[in-house]
């Protein structure tokens, strides 16, 4: 497969690939990704796919529990494609693993070189985004009125870019970047200057002097996951008037969310990115609009205790 590149002449119209699902026919959809046990991508997408009348089948294919690591990706696939998969949603460690793989990206993801949605149609991968608009959304409609002076973003990996971008859209007008591989976050400061200018992003390499400085924080690593416990830095650097958000969504309320909620802090959890990505996938990989109201009481329900 031939390294992916961007086309408006694929993409340019939002509908021009959409192909409405037959009522009668049954759909099969998947998340690729590792450590995803807990995903309520099943119940979210086979839940809209039944309130439109039809039969969705969805998988997850999780590599720890396969033993394998994002060098399958190209078998996987392959192997989606042969059993007659519809599309793919990709996340964690496969965002950005995934590109290499694909025939066609759409332009936001050709701009945040990160994919979280794969339609396969007519012997085509096409990767797109929805991460960024996800968040952008969510965030939107839970933290209006919220400063956006200055925000931290710690993490900056497949998830994490889609975010910084969905920050300097939403209009932050300082993104100050943290990752432990300095390399990579340097990179995505240097990708997203030449879009947004070099004055509104860069590279935090004192931390704790950015926090302090910040009006809010976001947290875009896996650390707050069941399988990475902990907080991405010290929560003794929060103080009461950050604003904090996180795009984990489970656990829901993570160590660092909790002790931002126990100071007072305004606070935004990973369920709205995930609701909203999700609509957003639903749409592209099926053809039919999703309600993302009714997807959010998907989303709540499949989290109660049976």
């Amino acid at each position: 497969m031939n390294q992916a590149r961007s086309t408006d002449e694929h993409i340019h119209s939002r509908d021009r690939d959409i192909v409405v699902v037959p009522p009668d026919r049954t759909i099969l959809m998947g998340l690729i990704g590792a450590s995803i046990g807990q995903s309520r991508s099943p119940v979210i997408h086979q839940s809209e796919a039944a309130a439109h009348g039809f039969t969705g089948v969805y998988r997850l294919i999780d590599l720890d529990v396969l033993g394998l690591t994002s060098d399958a990706l190209p078998e996987l696939l392959t192997a989606a494609e042969r059993f007659g998969f519809a599309g793919l949603n990709i996340t964690f460690p496969c965002k950005q693993a995934v590109i290499p793989h694909l025939d066609v990206l759409s332009p936001h993801a050709e701009a945040l070189g990160a994919v979280n949605t794969v339609v396969l149609r007519d012997g085509r991968r096409t990767g797109h985004n929805t991460d960024w608009s996800g968040y952008a959304e969510a965030f939107r409609t839970e933290m209006a009125g919220v400063e956006l002076g200055s925000v931290v973003q710690f993490g900056t990996g497949g998830a994490g870019s889609a975010v910084a971008y969905a920050l300097l859209m939403l209009g932050v007008r300082k993104l100050s970047l943290v990752d432990t591989d300095a390399a990579r976050a340097q990179a995505l400061a240097d990708q997203f200057a030449q879009r947004f200018g070099a004055d509104r992003v860069a590279v935090a390499h004192d931390p704790r002097a950015a926090v302090a400085a910040a009006d809010g924080i976001v947290n875009a690593t896996p650390v707050g996951m069941a399988k990475y416990p902990g907080t991405p830095f010290p929560t003794e650097w929060l103080s009461r008037r950050h604003w904090v958000s996180e795009i984990i969504y489970f656990p829901l309320e993570t160590e660092l969310l909790a002790r931002a909620r126990a100071l007072g802090c305004r606070t935004l959890d990973g369920s709205g990115m995930n609701v909203h990505q999700a609509a957003e996938a639903f749409r592209l990989i099926t053809g039919l609009p999703a309600d993302a109201a009714r997807i959010r009481r998907f989303f709540d329900a499949a989290g109660r205790p049976a």
